[in-house]
Parts: structure tokens; C-alpha cells; sequence
């Protein structure tokens, strides 16, 4: 055991950043390294006009599910959190816009509708007939 050397590049671990809530989401940062205590939403972050993200904003977030149902690379995602009337009703509201059509996504965990009509040969469209 004398020449065991385990160089640190030779694996590599990926670790999903799991939000307060516990799903997994892109958009979550968390960074615990040597002492540090550092949480965001950069989905938030990125927008000027949204109020600062909070860890009790992920509890009722639809972005976690918006990735986990539609993996669409054209699809762009923009949060906003928002406090409701006398404290009910606010959360996160998310938008999505696809940058192929360059349109307005009315449902987020669908898409677009366009992106995916092309659909390419199959097995299935072969003529058996003969």
C-alpha cells in the first residue's frame, strides 16, 4: 500500500444541489465550503425586479417540477417572488419564453408545442407489406 497515490482529478463526484425543500434544481447555488453559509436562486438573482430569494420560497416553487417534466434546451425560464395580499397568494411565478419559436410558453412543464412536432423516421413507418 506503500505507492497507492489517489490523485483528486483522477474521479470525478457530481453531487445534485438540492434545494431547502429537498428537489434537485439548477438554478439553486449552495456553497458550505469551510465555514461558509452561502444560499441563493440565481433563477431570482438574475431578475431586478423580484423581491430576495428566502429558503421558505422553494417549498412551493415550480421550477423543480418545470425541469424534471420538460428537458427542452429551448425553453428559458424567468422567476419573479412575489408577496401576496395580507401575506397569502405570494410565492414564485415563472415565466418561460423558447428561443427557437421566440415565443411565449403558456404552460412551462408542456413547452412550446413547436420544438418537438418534427418527428424524424421510426421503425414503426416502415411498410411491411410487401
Amino acid at each position: 500500500m506503500k505507492n497507492f497515490c489517489l490523485h483528486p482529478s483522477s474521479f470525478i463526484l457530481f453531487f445534485a444541489m438540492l434545494t431547502p425543500a429537498g428537489k434537485e434544481c439548477k438554478h439553486f447555488y449552495s456553497d458550505y465550503n469551510r465555514g461558509r453559509n452561502i444560499e441563493e436562486c440565481r433563477l431570482l438573482k438574475n431578475n431586478p425586479d423580484s423581491l430576495p430569494w428566502e429558503a421558505k420560497y422553494c417549498h412551493s416553487c415550480p421550477v423543480p417540477d418545470i425541469l424534471r417534466q420538460n428537458a427542452c434546451p429551448n425553453i428559458t425560464l424567468y422567476g419573479a417572488a412575489s408577496k401576496g395580499f395580507l401575506g397569502f397568494g405570494g410565492g414564485v411565478k415563472v415565466e418561460a419564453w423558447c428561443s427557437e419559436y421566440f415565443t411565449d410558453v403558456k404552460n412551462p412543464a408542456v413547452g412550446c408545442g413547436h420544438c418537438h412536432e418534427f418527428r424524424g423516421p421510426s421503425i414503426f413507418d416502415l411498410d411491411t407489406s410487401e
